[in-house]
């Protein structure tokens, strides 16, 4: 007998070597859960919310010290003899700005308003300093009231689950898919949640069948092992009688009673099930805002799921927010509106970001098409003769019939039915099950489908008047088809030229740049700019948004946030920058990553690295993904570490030559003054001090890996003083 470790999940008979292999899925009715290797980037969803969206040239960007400008490109500039690359940002009267990529963190995507209408500012005026200052002002208030509100929702307490863990791995078990890794960190983040005292409001944003429902699923299945109700929330009739099929499914081999409350059930069956909730019976009941019935009796109600928060009006969100004082929330959605996102990020709810497409998953492809007869032939014609299925949008009651027969006129062979929410109940059932079961194979419809109708099979939409929807409707509605393996298609049909509001052009420019998978984040900050950020907590907020930018805005919330935590009082001036010059060509060769794109995106990777771990996870990948490192970027990856090094002293600005250089401290700096005299004391030919914050250096280092070995050694020298002292 002998154990060992492999990822094999079938046992096998070797006959000539006498060997039988038995795995533990069959000893132990277990599956073993597939680990490929995995990079982090998959995962730094922090990253996606820095930047929500990577720069295009000619977008209006934000320099945390002069304002806001135009990107205009990288250039590479040589000086003192050594190329560096920068961002080139065009202000007010044309005026430029070369940025190292180097201090790219200081650089944010400016959103918050319309790109074109942003408030470019003048070089060296005044104009920004101000508008900073007035908004840190505002921002200490909000950041007061947030933490207030923040620390009312912690002091309450929660009821405290308790998991049992080997009735909770068989469940997680029977999940036939593999997790994906920021699925199984929002998965970790709820359960953490649910076991500690405080109440959860958590916020889950994922594509749509990125697997959000088995997040949910996981919450439901604790809720219940500790004899608590669930209920969870939908917008749609058809989602309801969806998420019905999925949870009896997945709850198939457990004692959980699931019962679903929709137009599709009788108002006798419908009230048993009410009379089953109140004695107790009824584990887990899912329906419409009918859930939100003052008269219905939750006997011990203990989390409530929410999908698709923002289709509810304000009557139900009200409602909502008084069952938060006591219940765990736990909120799905594919495009956060903006004041969810708000909220999200500020803290005042906690969010799970889910990025990660499942294995053998392709985007859609999304086509901009005005409404022609053609048109829908080829596209409709194609699916068809591929086995598969068309969802044709038209999102008018009143026409839906005329639609439905024209498309039988011009596609004779197409087996087609109709389906819009005045129909009756039963009708619409019937016709979604049969187009399910394929026995139609075009379905012509309103926005009913919008939410969670999942058809694997159906792989082509047409979305006529496209220009009439909202942004995160399209994409809910594109992402109705792409379900499964297959080459999915979305065509948008929009009507003639000049028929359209400018911001109509901008929602379809912007459903269709964002085609890749997990693109729903991306879009809500798209929303962010073409419907403005709106407000926070009170209205007079959108104005300062708008003045500074949104990336900005949060983050100064974010400072203020962790100043009055600390108990400090929150500084209006943000220059935290520090400047690095080694005179050393640190850059990304243009040979060895041509596409000035991609490079954008490491320079940016490589700025926001918070650790040396961080730094080494991002060169394996970059070997991974483009060879061995050329010198230059190995030296960009050592100033990164030293900027990194120095952070917690509090520098302003680091300069060396090859023959000396200065380290220069801030006014408030947290390095001992003792130590440096110290330093200083201890070797005179080599250090001395200029100034009240100027330290300087003599050495003889013409190689720029000396010069960087040196001021490590410097910088470690003044951490070993401070730790001394």
């Amino acid at each position: 007998l002998g154990i060992t470790i492999a990822p094999v999940d079938q046992g096998l008979w070797l006959p000539q070597a006498g060997i039988a292999f038995i795995t533990e899925s069959q000893l132990f009715g277990n599956r073993v859960a597939q680990r490929r290797r995995r990079r982090r980037s998959e995962t730094n969803t922090e990253f996606i919310v820095k930047s929500l969206t990577e720069l295009h040239i000619n977008d209006a960007v934000v320099h945390i010290d002069h304002g806001v400008g135009r990107y205009r490109g990288l250039e590479t500039i040589t000086t003192d003899g050594e190329a560096t690359e920068f961002l080139t940002l065009e202000y007010a009267g044309k005026a430029r700005l070369y940025v190292p990529v180097t201090s790219l963190h200081l650089i944010s995507r400016y959103s918050g308003t319309d790109q074109e209408t942003a408030p470019l500012h003048t070089l060296g005026a005044d104009a920004w300093k101000k508008a900073k200052r007035r908004a840190a002002e505002k921002i200490h208030d909000v950041a007061a009231e947030l933490l207030d509100i923040y620390a009312r929702r912690q002091a309450k307490k929660g009821y405290r689950y308790q998991i049992e863990q080997e009735e909770y791995t068989k469940f997680a078990a029977s999940f036939p898919f593999e997790e994906t890794a920021d699925q199984q960190q929002a998965i970790d983040a709820v359960l953490s949640d649910m076991t500690s005292e405080g109440i959860m409001d958590r916020l889950v944003c994922g594509d749509v069948g990125f697997g959000k429902t088995e997040v949910a699923m996981r919450a439901a299945f604790i809720a219940v092992q500790n004899r608590r109700q669930v209920a969870v929330l939908v917008p749609t009739t058809l989602l309801a009688q969806q998420h019905y099929d999925s949870f009896s499914d997945r709850f198939a081999d457990w004692p959980i009673n699931v019962e679903v409350i929709s137009r599709f059930k009788s108002a006798r069956e419908q009230q048993q099930a009410l009379e089953a909730l109140a004695d107790g019976r009824i584990d887990l009941l899912i329906g419409t805002h009918k859930l939100l019935n003052k008269r219905i009796d939750y006997g011990r109600l203990g989390l409530l799921i929410i999908d698709e928060e923002h289709r509810f009006g304000v009557r139900q969100k009200d409602l909502l927010k008084s069952l938060r004082a006591n219940v765990d929330v736990l909120t799905l959605t594919a495009t956060p509106i903006p004041r969810t996102l708000n909220m999200a990020l500020s803290g005042m709810r906690d969010l799970s970001l889910i990025v990660t497409p499942p294995a053998k998953r392709l985007s859609i492809k999304t086509f901009v098409r005005e409404q022609q007869d053609g048109v829908i032939k080829e596209a409709v014609s194609r699916e068809l003769l591929r086995g598969g299925q068309v969802f044709y949008l038209h999102n008018e009651v009143k026409t839906i019939d005329r639609a439905a027969a024209h498309l039988s006129d011009i596609l004779p062979n197409a087996r087609l039915c109709i389906a819009h929410g005045q129909m009756p109940e039963r009708q619409l059932e019937r016709i979604m099950r049969d187009f399910y079961h394929k026995r139609y194979n075009l379905l012509v419809c309103t926005t009913i489908i919008e939410t969670g109708i999942d058809i694997p099979s159906a792989n082509t939409i047409l979305i006529n008047r496209a220009d009439r929807l909202g942004l995160g409707q399209l994409h809910q509605l594109r992402g109705r088809v792409g379900r499964s393996h297959h080459q999915a298609y979305a065509y948008l049909l929009l009507p003639g030229h000049g028929q359209m509001t400018p911001d109509a052009v901008k929602r379809i420019e912007a459903i269709q740049s964002a085609a890749t998978l997990g693109a729903g984040f991306t879009l809500a900050s798209h929303d962010l700019e073409i419907r403005g950020a709106g407000e926070l907590l009170g209205d007079e907020q959108s104005g300062h948004i708008q003045k500074i930018g949104f990336s900005l805005y949060t983050e100064m919330l974010e400072s203020a946030v962790q100043d009055i935590k600390s108990g400090r009082r929150p500084s209006a001036d943000l220059d935290q920058s520090m400047e690095v010059n080694l005179r050393i060509p640190a850059l990304i060769p243009e040979d060895y990553l041509p596409d000035v794109h991609t490079r954008l995106i490491m320079y940016k990777r490589i700025s926001a690295c918070r650790n040396s771990e961080d730094l080494r996870e991002l060169q394996v990948e970059m070997i991974d993904r483009f060879g061995l490192l050329p010198e230059p970027l190995k030296l960009l990856f050592h100033l990164t570490e030293i900027k990194l090094k120095a952070e917690p002293f509090g520098i302003r600005r680091i300069d060396a030559t090859a023959a000396g250089g200065r380290v220069e401290f801030r006014q408030g700096t947290r390095v001992d003054p003792d130590s440096i005299v110290q330093l200083v004391a201890t070797d005179p030919d080599n250090y001395r001090l200029s100034g009240a914050n100027q330290l300087h250096f003599t050495h003889d280092n013409a190689k720029p890996e000396e010069r960087i070995r040196l001021l490590s050694n410097i910088l470690d020298k003044l951490h070993l003083l401070r730790e001394a002292a």
